[in-house]
């Protein structure tokens, strides 16, 4: 009996590890994005740089949206150093935004600053 039970809870953990990890999988790869680019800009008032990957908050037309950007090292790739992430930045993502339109978050493949391009993602058409 007890080695019943507990195969049982090990079968439960490991259910419960797989849903888990399917959601953060889901959030960190691209299926909750819209396949269509979209173009955000605004001005960046807050930043969190690092892993899974970094955030900024922009207020583009009064709206809080949060644009994800890369890891530290797909940014340092692109030339987009933390430096040039500040409060206060106006910046231009393209990307894809949350295929739920209710929610205000951008996945950016390209980043423009003064004009300059910064690609996060230079093997993805855009």
């Amino acid at each position: 009996m007890l080695s019943l039970s507990r195969a049982w809870l090990a079968a439960l953990a490991l259910l419960a590890g797989l849903v888990l990890a399917s959601g953060a999988w889901a959030h960190h790869g691209w299926r909750w994005a819209s396949d269509q680019e979209f173009e955000l800009t605004g001005t960046i008032t807050a930043v969190r740089l690092g892993n899974p990957h970094g955030e900024l908050t922009l207020d583009a037309n009064g709206e809080r949206w949060v644009v994800e950007v890369g890891q530290p090292w797909r940014n340092q790739r692109a030339g987009l150093t933390d430096d040039l992430l500040r409060v206060g930045t106006r910046i231009t993502a393209h990307g894809h935004r949350a295929s739920d339109p209710a929610l205000l978050v951008l996945k950016a493949e390209r980043i423009v600053i003064d004009g300059k391009r910064f690609n996060l993602y230079p093997d993805r058409e855009s």
